[in-house]
């Protein structure tokens, strides 16, 4: 029998070669989450640059565990990608400006546990999270970020006499049309790489406007290695664990679908057991990132995208990328001319990345029955509940500290929402009702029968 393509190593040249190409498509998503992170709770450069290495170094080790295997307690032993989720980014913000740095990364690390233990028993019921809750999900979290994009690009304070200058407009403007040009119009890796040339541009811009300070990057070494926890003894807030943990589960749906379409793509069936597998590995990340001040991590989709395009299956040309990672990551000097980008250039980066999850949202809800009134009731109401803290911020001040950290993230608050209204009409004696009765489309009479199509794996473990 011969070897799956999925296991076959290509020469050197190919490999190293493909490898770099994954890394440079996936490193401003991964960058910007930090970098958000970051500015977001007020840390100076030289932490900022921290975060960074720590990040890379947190999705290096995944992404080559992930890819190469580790006997048989983690990695799908697919061609995939690994990096800083968006999913995290707001309840990490909350968890911070209410306990401080020391509850984010110790509420990460014990997420990054429930996420281990639950991995095996999520692998077999991951009917409970179909395309209707994701899509939910993945929806809120991109028009949610909108927000933190929009305060990197004017300012975080008012009365800065640089807010909102159109000195800033005009930079994340040049950075946006930079970004949307090649992705309409460029072909092959000039598409694929937009978004990286448009942070480029942005920043050269940027540095000719006198807004590009590099005084950091002196002081920082050329090699290094993240400290464990970096910003003290790590704190557990209940409520901050919960919200984490809520968010791994959310890490866990979004990746399990990236690792089935990635299982479509190469025809390397799946199993409940490599799929579990897989999830070990972004527990792994939330243990690795509660310790070093990373983050966690789930598949890159944009990456899912280049194994199509470029034919190349091989798992270890992402395990490469892997090493790659963890490469840069072990030189601070790169991480410090990161961290001292421009916020309107990050925040025009991030307009685009953050769009992109919300329509990435919105397809995966195209993937349910919309004609079903019952799909459309969920979904509605689980984006209307989870937009509210954005769009009404202190609606929640009189509750005590717990629950607004819990209920304060637009994103878990959708997960909780969907996953729950999901399971009341879907899996539950309610069930029977709702498929009894069926919708009638108004405008061609035809009957539409409603009926749930969960995410099926194949094999077993």
């Amino acid at each position: 029998m011969s070897e799956h393509t999925v296991d076959v190593r290509p020469p050197w040249g190919r490999l190293v070669a493909f490898a770099m190409q994954h890394v440079l498509i996936m490193y401003t998503g991964c960058i910007t989450v930090p970098l958000v992170f970051g500015a977001a709770v007020g840390l100076d450069s030289s932490d900022i640059a921290f975060l960074i290495s720590a990040d890379l170094l947190v999705a290096g080790i995944v992404t080559a565990l992930q890819s190469f295997g580790l006997g048989r307690i983690v990695g799908v032993r697919l061609p995939i990608v690994c990096g800083a989720t968006f999913s995290g980014l707001t309840p990490m913000i909350l968890i911070a400006q209410k306990y401080g740095l020391q509850a984010v990364y110790g509420s990460m690390l014990i997420g990054g546990v429930v996420g281990l233990a639950l991995a095996i028993p999520f692998s077999r019921v991951i009917r409970f999270f179909p395309a209707l809750v994701t899509g939910s999900v993945l929806t809120v979290i991109g028009l949610s970020l909108i927000g933190v994009a929009g305060g990197l690009i004017v300012g975080s304070d008012s009365a800065a006499p640089d807010y909102a200058s159109p000195r800033n407009l005009l930079v994340a403007a040049v950075v946006v049309v930079v970004a949307l040009g090649l992705l309409c119009l460029g072909r092959g890796l000039w598409s694929q790489l937009a978004v990286l040339i448009a942070l480029v541009a942005g920043t050269a811009l940027a540095a000719s406007l006198g807004m590009f300070d590099l005084g950091a990057l002196g002081s920082a070494s050329w090699v290094g290695f993240p400290t464990p926890f970096h910003f003290g003894v790590p704190h557990f807030p209940i409520a901050a664990v919960v919200s984490m943990s809520i968010v791994m589960t959310v890490v866990f749906a979004e990746s399990t679908a990236s690792m089935l379409a990635v299982s479509e793509i190469t025809g390397k069936k799946l199993s409940t057991g490599d799929l579990a597998r897989g999830l070990v590995g972004d527990g792994i990340s939330g243990v690795l990132g509660g310790i070093f001040a990373g983050f966690i991590d789930t598949v890159f989709g944009q990456n899912v995208g280049a194994v199509a395009s470029s034919r190349m299956h091989s798992r270890f040309v992402t395990g490469g990328s892997g090493l790659i990672l963890i490469v840069l990551a072990l030189i601070p000097k790169m991480g410090a001319a990161v961290a001292a980008l421009p916020g309107p250039v990050v925040g025009g980066v991030g307009l685009v990345l953050f769009g992109t999850v919300t329509m990435i949202g919105i397809r995966t809800l195209t993937q349910i029955d919309l004609n079903d009134h019952v799909n459309v009731a969920i979904a509605a109401t689980s984006i209307g509940i989870g937009l509210l803290p954005e769009y009404v911020p202190d609606m929640l001040q009189r509750l005590p500290d717990a629950m607004q950290i819990i209920f304060g993230s637009g994103i878990t608050l959708t997960a909780i929402v969907a996953f729950t209204l999901n399971l009341v009409f879907r899996h539950s004696p309610l069930r029977r009702r709702v498929a009894a009765e069926p919708v009638t489309n108004e405008t061609t009479d035809i009957v539409v029968v409603p009926a749930e199509q969960p995410a099926t794996v194949k094999g077993s473990a």
